[in-house]
């Protein structure tokens, strides 16, 4: 681990020289390159120096204590000695999580899905409730959000919506939110009372930039229409919606939120990349998502992993055994507990599996 740990900070000098020199400084492009791959090291160099001035001042505390002391500063001396201790186990342990293998994805935008599942208008309704959480999360963390394609049920729920949410690390943040989200809840149009039980369910997809994906022209069908708003009613009599088909694998976008056809057709494309990156990603990975199924699960759509009870105020993650009794501050937004847990028990299986 040290000598990794070595060749990382000799390597994080390097680019520090090289962001001082006048060619590069003068070459934009070269001096971004450099910057970004200075940035993604300055973390763990910080920790790992911080890791070095611990080493040196304990090594001082035990020669310290190896002279002759009064009582009053060997007990100082000792004291010193346990907290630096600690605090090398812990730094070592955060080392440890530095060094793991990053998701290639994880400082991306995200595009979400959220559809309703079982439950008729009441899993409509919990779709938009989870649609409502999400854009509150993100706020809170000051990333955009953005509706690329809405469908909408008769009592202003969502049978689909997709958005796409803007910001440093969103996708990092949010990978653990696919799957299949379940409520429990007494419906306003439930005379006698009863709980019901519906689902939606979410997917996180990875933005794709248009050099990882290379979609042909050839392979598409697209196709113009009207769009529609709530009940099937009209809002816009000029064909803008569009239809984009992708031939080979068969997977298909709508967009009808924008007046503009061209609008449309940019979203479309935008969610069809995306869909097609996690097509390719998980052929590539599904060998090996088969002999690995970590804490948190595979993130597979039909995975059930949340539960949201109202009548009890709790929210229960399955995957990991959390349950909190803060349903109103989840559903306002304050996620991160939840994901702060889930992305440490991520962290802590491969650490085992690192071993």
């Amino acid at each position: 681990m040290f000598e990794r740990l070595e060749d990382i900070e000799q390597r994080y000098n390097e680019l520090t020289e090289l962001l001082t020199n006048p060619e590069v400084i003068s070459n934009q492009t070269e001096y971004q390159k450099y910057a970004r791959s200075q940035s993604g090291l300055t973390e763990i160099v910080t920790v790992y120096r911080d890791y070095k001035d611990v080493i040196i001042q304990l090594e001082e505390t035990k020669g310290l204590l190896a002279e002759e002391l009064d009582s009053e500063m060997r007990e100082m001396a000792e004291l010193e000695k346990e907290e630096l201790m600690k605090k090398k186990v812990n730094m070592e342990e955060e080392l440890r999580v530095l060094l793991l293998p990053k998701d290639p994805n994880a400082d991306k935008n995200v595009i979400m899905e959220i559809r309703a599942g079982a439950g008729g208008d009441e899993a409509g309704l919990f779709a938009g409730v989870l649609y409502k959480m999400y854009t509150r999360y993100a706020e809170n963390q000051h990333w955009k959000t953005e509706i690329l394609s809405a469908s909408y049920t008769d009592i202003g729920g969502f049978k689909e919506i997709i958005f796409m949410i803007e910001g440093r690390g969103a996708y990092s943040r949010l990978k653990f939110e696919s799957g299949v989200h379940r409520v429990q809840r007494i419906p306003t149009t439930e005379s006698g009372g009863r709980i019901h039980t519906s689902t939606s369910t979410v997917a996180v997809l990875p933005e794709a930039e248009e050099v990882e994906i290379d979609i042909h022209a050839n392979d598409l069908r697209i196709d113009i229409f009207c769009s529609s708003g709530p009940g099937g009613q009209s809002v816009n009599t000029t064909q803008s919606a569009v239809r984009i088909t992708h031939l080979p694998t068969g997977i298909s976008v709508s967009c009808q939120d924008e007046k503009s056809q061209h609008k449309n057709k940019d979203k479309a494309l935008k969610v069809l990349r995306a869909r097609l990156l996690e097509k390719a990603e998980e052929e590539a990975h599904g060998e090996m998502a088969s002999q690995r199924k970590s804490q948190v699960g595979t993130g597979d759509r039909s995975e059930r992993i949340r539960t949201y009870n109202y009548p009890q105020g709790r929210v229960s993650d399955h995957r990991i055994q959390l349950t909190l009794h803060k349903l109103d501050s989840i559903l306002l937004g304050e996620l991160d507990e939840v994901i702060s847990a889930l992305i440490s028990a991520d962290q802590a299986e491969r650490l085992k599996e690192s071993i």
